[in-house]
């Protein structure tokens, strides 16, 4: 009986949603994705790991293929629309869930941008791709320009969909140790989850719409085994921070569409900065502007009332300017 009142007592104090929540495995086993997983065998640091990726192949190849990079709090899993258009029009998807993320192996190594590049490339020899147009979201965006600069002549075309990165952050945010990052990891949970995402992502909105893309990584922080996730996070939080690419823009050398929600105000470390840094961090508006002005032979799409994820909030809005570009 005391039990029970224990349990009813400690739901009720999770919102609506929180309580709906399930437990996520830590490589989302549990999870279903929208077209079959394969799975990569690789070693890294002497660890034997497995990157996990999916293949949609079109029915009317027009010989183009599509690499789409996920986000650092996503997977692979929120491409499906995206890729079902781009297979509709003849290209073929591949969509990785880099290591440490989503379906793919979760290791305690040391990250980088590069070391993603490669594995990534690896699933592309496999594949035996020898060209392709990389589309990079959020941390996507900072993978994607990495990959560009390693493999010039692989990347035919660049779309970079509000990617982080567009300023340095250790420049004006606090250092945090990978051991702090791990402190916060460990104490996240729905609620502080929807908190970040509805302030930075979305400027404040929230749609029943969003809670699919936040049940899984807040599904992990019920897992018993959640510290193997908040690991690899907390390593990726600290290649994010200290691995900018911004200083390199100038160096890309394919056609690269900018597509940026004007909405958005995602900041590494923002909560960190002193109050008068911490308001001018994730200006969307002037970096995406900035950034155009970087990259050589590049457009922006400015995407008006509308946050960090334009392929989720305004659909219409995304696909349009990037099956023309990709179709030039």
């Amino acid at each position: 009986m005391k039990k029970t009142l224990i349990i009813t007592l400690i739901f009720g104090l999770l919102s609506a949603n929180a309580q709906k929540l399930a437990v996520t495995d830590i490589n989302m086993e549990n999870i279903e994705y929208p077209f079959p997983v394969k799975e990569l065998a690789l070693n890294i640091q002497g660890q034997n790991v497995k990157m996990a990726y999916m293949d949609l192949r079109p029915k009317n190849p027009n010989g183009k293929n599509v690499l789409l990079l996920h986000g650092k709090n996503f997977s692979a899993i929120y491409w499906e629309q995206t890729a079902n258009d781009l297979a509709r029009a003849g290209f073929r998807v591949i969509m990785p869930d880099q290591i440490g993320f989503g379906k793919s192996s979760k290791p305690d190594i040391q990250y980088s941008f590069q070391l993603l590049a490669q594995s990534t490339k690896s699933v592309l020899d496999q594949l035996n791709i020898a060209k392709v147009a990389v589309l990079g979201h959020s941390m996507g965006g900072m993978l994607a320009t990495r990959f560009a600069l390693m493999y010039p002549d692989m990347t035919e075309k660049l779309i970079l969909e509000n990617p982080i990165g567009l300023e340095d952050w250790k420049t004006v945010v606090p250092y945090q140790s990978v051991d702090a990052w791990y402190q916060t990891e460990l104490g996240q949970n729905y609620d502080k989850m929807k908190a970040y995402q509805k302030e930075s992502y979305y400027g404040g909105q929230w749609k029943p719409e969003y809670e699919k893309w936040l049940a899984v990584p807040a599904g992990w922080t019920l897992n018993k085994d959640y510290k193997i996730a908040a690991k690899s996070s907390a390593l990726t939080y600290d290649m994010i921070f200290t691995q900018p690419v911004l200083y390199e823009f100038e160096n890309l050398k394919a056609p690269t569409l900018l597509i940026i929600g004007q909405r958005d105000r995602t900041a590494l470390g923002k909560a960190s900065a002193p109050k008068e840094i911490r308001e001018t961090l994730g200006n969307y508006p002037a970096l995406g502007k900035i950034t155009a002005k970087k990259i050589l032979n590049s457009q922006l799409v400015e995407i008006e009332n509308v946050g960090h994820l334009p392929h989720i909030e305004a659909y219409e809005k995304f696909i349009g300017p990037l099956l023309k570009f990709l179709n030039k």
